[in-house]
């Protein structure tokens, strides 16, 4: 099974929380994101939905990390959150303004919806055409939070579009569908528990260490990250997957 396929991290590296149990205490926070890289092989950019970083910011990342290191960037608030997708294309030119310089080192861009943002098909069909004309060179996948996401008339867009359905996994009662929209097939694990705050159980890994493989050998590739921070929990968990997952 390639394992090459199946790329597996957390949800950002810059946690002070991550200091003794998994960065070393005296290790400059400037230096963490080269000691994550030693570990894993690919990272969300939690960073960019919240402030874009600067040209210099990612040239820097992508100089401090192997060739191979590959980076999700997370698409900015002002367009999911606040402008609720609409006019996309001046957003999405500033956006890329920035990431097209790292355009070899990038997986999948992840697109976030709030939880109000419900399907609408025309609103969704202009979003998703100027991704399609205007970055076709880019792939992308979609977590959203609304569930008339999960009806078929969502899920056929997406699929149209290639656009990947994110498997949402928490314990708040997210919608969740394992629906494969896209090649490439993106996970989020959020806590199984408590938000952000709870570990994953090994038969639960186990679980989805399976179907990674079974993805991978139907021609997809797999992404997936970790965001349950809390206690360092995602770089355990994300370790663990990587051992069940032949990764070593």
């Amino acid at each position: 099974m390639p394992v090459g396929d199946i790329h597996i991290g957390t949800s950002g590296w810059s946690y002070k929380g991550w200091r003794g149990p998994f960065y070393p205490q005296k290790l400059r926070a400037a230096d963490w994101l080269n000691f994550y890289a030693g570990q894993f092989t690919t990272t969300e950019i939690n960073a960019s939905f919240y402030r874009l970083p600067t040209i210099e910011t990612v040239t820097k990342w992508a100089a401090h990390t192997p060739a191979h290191f590959l980076f999700c960037p997370k698409m900015s608030r002002y367009l999911t959150h606040m402008k609720k997708l609409l006019d996309p294309e001046e957003p999405l030119e500033r956006f890329f303004a920035v990431f097209d310089n790292i355009k070899d080192r990038l997986g999948p861009v992840l697109i976030q919806l709030p939880a109000q943002v419900r399907y609408n098909e025309g609103k969704i069909e202009h979003f998703f055409k100027v991704l399609k004309k205007v970055y076709r060179d880019h792939e992308f996948v979609l977590e959203f939070r609304h569930d008339t996401w999960l009806e078929k008339g969502a899920l056929a867009m997406l699929s149209e579009y290639d656009v990947g359905a994110v498997i949402s996994q928490s314990g708040v009662g997210w919608p969740y569908t394992e629906m494969v929209t896209a090649k490439n097939i993106y996970v989020r694990f959020h806590g199984p528990g408590k938000l952000y705050a709870s570990s994953y159980s090994d038969d639960m890994l186990k679980g989805f260490a399976k179907k990674f493989r079974k993805w991978v050998k139907q021609g997809h590739t797999v992404w997936a990250y970790f965001n349950n921070d809390v206690h360092a929990y995602a770089v355990k968990d994300a370790a663990r997957l990587k051992a069940f997952c032949g990764q070593e």
